[in-house]
């Protein structure tokens, strides 16, 4: 499995929780909560790499549209020592300079055997 180039990214980038949960919901506003499946607590990172060398934002560019949302990557989040399975099924490349870039994309951890 690829591992995401070691490019550091421009800190601001945030971090998402979603967890699965299913609501039963009865009469006089009393609902009950159970969480769905085993992996019930998915992340979604929303990375920047500001002011990047033309090469190094071809590299990540060429990285993400190697794997174009379908195929997975290993990465390990700043605020972990732990690598996780992501698909990055968007992101976006500006030129800010001659020569300096912006990419932004969002990381959806997925769950695999």
């Amino acid at each position: 499995m690829a591992t995401l180039p070691d490019i550091a990214p421009t800190y601001g980038i945030s971090k998402r929780s979603k967890p699965n949960v299913r609501i039963a919901q009865f009469g006089s506003g009393y609902e009950q909560r159970t969480t769905f499946g085993l992996n019930q607590n998915p992340k979604t990172w929303d990375m920047t790499w500001e002011n990047l060398s033309e090469t190094d934002a071809d590299t990540l560019e060429n990285f993400l549209n190697a794997r174009a949302g379908v195929e997975t990557f290993e990465w390990t989040p700043p605020d972990d020592t732990t690598e996780y399975i992501w698909v990055c099924s968007e992101w976006s490349k500006e030129l800010t300079n001659p020569n300096i870039s912006t990419v932004t994309a969002t990381f959806r951890q997925v769950f695999e055997p």
